[in-house]
């Protein structure tokens, strides 16, 4: 009789259910560390001094959580192999954020659909090696293509169309593109993206890199197996695809009508551009971090919009930060059903679990809570005002990379702080969702029922 310790025809990629967030906080720690390292070196500078190591951590954060912030300019200050680190140190940070979650979606998934079928809480523990390997080749497969399709595009635009010799539009086209679909934010320009502001052969690839990376991998799966039947789409395919448009669209027409007038933003621009800024500046806030107007020129209004679009983010399991749209959606249809008086939450002839409300309100509370508390330290470590100070927070947690130009200027511990809210925000909505979801539990008994007061 052969030990049920030898098992070599049914190999096992084990995740902890009880701690799956420690997969993906170690992995990103790890590879923190590595990239740290790598821009310590004094060959990742210009000047051929090595990095102070604040300066290497931050920007090693800032590339591994796909945000965008910097401490220094990285088309000036970083050598051209400083660059190349920082552009694999956002490759593997979006490439792991995506196949990470997907593995810890599928999880919870497959926990959950054993659970109902009453199978052996042994077989839900781990995951089969081949399931592991299809998800990483369709990471894989989908980042590669959207990647080198992109990168053709900026090539032949930047070579053609802005005089860029071959060589050298072949690698900022390669750069750019993958920090377009990894949301990161990185620009190989002083001025970011604002000589590209009247650009549309440019500035739309961008924009369609930027989205399909936010969708996430599970919503492009499935969309490239059945996108001409959209009735057979998934809750979470549709909820996704339908958030996704309305802040596509909510967002481009907020700031374009807000700063439509503005001279120092869209209105420096004549009318065709100012609508195609408008529309670029309202969707790299989810959560790419470019910016074809002066971000601290903008009005208030366009900073708040700015960062509710910051905050919530992008798909699931996508190279996006923030709450994601999904945990958005599901709280506002919590919300429309308790105006309706309903007794359940419904989306699309689909009756949504009481569980993942709790979780999806647990979600959202937290990451309130940690931007209420980077915030309020930030406020004290560097004494501006809070418009300024909440936005870069924001923008720090949902890896957006965004500023108002605060960030390199802020003192040392205040870019502790925004290395703190870089990591938790890469890190901590996926992992908190698996976990919560992971470890639910059924008491087998219940407290008498009594109603507080609300409102």
């Amino acid at each position: 009789m052969q030990s049920s310790s030898r098992q070599p025809r049914r190999r096992r990629f084990a995740i902890g259910l009880q701690h799956p967030a420690q997969v993906v906080v170690l992995a990103f720690a790890v590879a923190v560390a590595v990239v740290t390292v790598a821009l310590s070196a004094s060959v990742a500078t210009r000047a051929g001094v090595a990095a102070p190591f604040r300066t290497a951590l931050f920007t090693a954060v800032s590339s591994v959580c796909v945000t965008g912030l910097t401490v220094e300019d990285t088309a000036s200050y970083w050598s051209p192999f400083g660059q190349g680190v920082i552009l694999v140190g956002f490759q593997v940070g979006g490439f792991g954020i995506m196949t990470l979650a997907s593995l810890l979606g599928l999880l919870v998934s497959r926990r959950l659909g054993l659970r109902t079928r009453l199978l052996a809480q042994a077989e839900t523990r781990s995951l089969d090696l081949g399931e592991v390997r299809r998800v990483v080749r369709g990471v894989a497969l989908v980042s590669g293509s959207v990647e080198a399709a992109l990168t053709l595009v900026l090539f032949l635009r930047l070579w053609l169309g802005h005089g860029e010799s071959p060589g050298r539009a072949g690698y900022l086209g390669l750069f750019h593109a993958v920090s377009a679909f990894n949301n990161a934010g990185f620009v190989l320009w002083s001025d970011n993206f604002l000589r590209f502001a009247t650009d549309p052969w440019f500035l739309l690839p961008v924009v369609a890199g930027v989205l399909l990376g936010g969708l996430g991998f599970p919503v492009l799966f499935e969309l490239r197996r059945e996108l001409r039947r959209p009735r057979d789409w998934s809750l979470h395919t549709k909820v996704t695809l339908l958030t996704t448009g309305l802040f596509v669209v909510g967002g481009w027409l907020a700031i374009t009508l807000f700063e439509w007038g503005n001279a120092a933003t869209l209105g420096r621009l004549h009318g065709p551009g100012r609508v195609l800024a408008g529309f670029f500046q309202g969707v790299v806030p989810r959560t790419a971090g470019f910016n074809t107007i002066d971000i601290a020129a903008m009005k208030q209004p366009s900073v708040l919009v700015t960062d509710v679009l910051m905050f919530v983010g992008g798909g699931t399991a996508s190279t996006a930060g923030g709450i994601k749209v999904t945990t958005f959606m599901i709280l506002l249809f919590a919300i429309m059903a308790e105006a309706r008086g309903d007794d359940t939450v419904d989306a699309f002839g689909r009756r949504i679990p009481g569980a993942v409300l709790r979780q999806a309100l647990t979600v959202a509370l937290l990451s309130v809570a940690v931007v209420a508390a980077g915030t309020l330290a930030l406020l004290a470590i560097s004494g501006l005002d809070l418009s300024r100070v909440l936005f870069e927070a924001v923008s720090a947690f949902s890896t957006v990379g965004l500023t108002t130009g605060i960030t390199a200027t802020l003192p040392p511990a205040a870019h502790y702080v925004l290395i703190v809210l870089m990591y938790a925000g890469r890190v901590g909505p996926a992992t908190l969702a698996a976990a919560l979801a992971l470890r639910g539990r059924h008491r087998l008994y219940r407290f008498p029922e009594e109603r507080p007061v609300v409102g």
